[in-house]
């Protein structure tokens, strides 16, 4: 008997049918919370991993893979390799470090920045399971863990810009290096002030169109709900002033801090955002997937408020900028539905761009990341 004879195809007729009804990989099946995210039309959101603890900064290397810090004590690489849009495992490549928030890549490097220190681990791809051993880039950042949290990244000018946030609520620091936005060769060396007044930055990114240093800033506590606003700085250069402890939000003195003082004295904000949203990671859309509209536009992940009377933020916020990319024009909601009434089920905290155009977000509430894309 051969394979072609009508026994044959009858009896391989039922494996032939089960082969085609059933895919190689699956579609996940629908989740009721991402069900009540709300997105533009054409917009989808969907899991890009799962069961990443305290998931915060995301970075990309070369590869493809996506690299996490956490404010744990782990740091997570999430590869894809068969470019589906959903990482393949969650590999822990460190462990017991200083929370380390920060992740940034160069030259095939992972840079790792802890509360006191940055580290760097070289040829990351090829090591993913090894538990390498880092190299110290810098080891003496500011202990304090009050706004300890370091975003990092590297900027047109190569250099590689951490923040030291205020040690407080509001104050005068003991140390210059408090409230600032700081860089360094990739090499640890030559560290420097670039910007000055900052309470507690845990986001920013370059203008595509100028290469200006644009951040989020957010503004102090126990001035009641709705004062000060968070911030959206955009810095033109180095060594300016954005009004820590003096000036929130560019025009709310500090009960304490601020007598005597003139607003004119400091850098405006770009943008006012929402009252204590807690707006973080933000990120400029440099990808070609999204509609015309919203390319080289601003996108904010608002953490959400922590002390206020009615929960606000637990989003993604759009900033539309003007012609030139130095004035913003709008504030709106792009994605939201993480609060459910006075309840959030995960909170946003980081943007980063993928390579085909999709966006990613991290959340350290329901340790996840997502992926935005867009399919018109």
């Amino acid at each position: 008997m051969t394979l072609t004879s009508p026994l044959s195809a009858l009896l391989l007729a039922p494996l032939l049918l089960v082969s085609a009804a059933t895919p190689p990989h699956p579609a996940p099946a629908p989740d009721a919370n991402l069900s009540k995210i709300k997105l533009p039309a054409g917009f989808t959101i969907s899991y890009f991993a799962k069961g990443v603890k305290s998931a915060r900064e995301l970075a990309v290397g070369p590869d493809g893979t996506v690299y996490v810090g956490t404010k744990d004590d782990k740091v997570y690489a999430l590869p894809d390799r068969n470019k589906d849009g959903r990482a393949d495992e969650v590999v822990t490549i460190a462990t017991g470090l200083n929370a380390p928030n920060g992740v940034a890549v160069r030259n095939g490097a992972l840079y790792v920045a802890e509360i006191n220190r940055i580290l760097r681990y070289d040829n990351i791809a090829r090591r993913l399971k090894q538990k390498p051993q880092p190299a110290v880039v810098y080891g003496k950042l500011p202990t304090k863990e009050w706004h300890g949290y370091r975003y990092i990244a590297f900027g047109p000018d190569g250099k590689l810009y951490v923040p030291v946030g205020a040690p407080c609520n509001t104050c005068l620091p003991e140390e210059p290096i408090y409230a600032t936005i700081n860089r360094m060769n990739p090499d640890g060396s030559g560290l420097e002030t670039y910007a000055y007044g900052v309470r507690n930055t845990v986001g920013f990114d370059w203008s595509p169109r100028d290469k200006a240093l644009w951040f989020t800033d957010n503004g102090r506590d126990q001035l009641g709900d709705n004062l000060p606003a968070d911030e959206l700085n955009r810095a033109a250069g180095p060594g300016q002033h954005f009004g820590f402890p003096y000036f929130f939000a560019g025009d709310v003195a500090d009960p304490e801090f601020g007598k005597g003082k003139s607003a004119a004295t400091y850098v405006k904000p770009a943008r006012k955002l929402g009252p204590h949203v807690a707006a973080l990671g933000m990120k400029f859309y440099t990808g070609t997937k999204f509609p015309a509209q919203y390319r080289n536009q601003i996108f904010i992940p608002e953490h959400g408020s922590w002390n206020r009377s009615n929960k606000i933020g637990y989003r993604i916020s759009l900033v539309k900028l003007d012609a030139t990319g130095k004035q913003a024009l709008s504030y709106e909601t792009f994605a939201d539905g993480w609060l459910q009434g006075q309840t959030p089920w995960g909170r946003p905290v980081c943007l980063l761009v993928l390579p085909d155009g999709s966006l990613l977000v991290s959340d350290d509430q329901n340790d996840a990341v997502y992926r935005i894309s867009y399919k018109g």
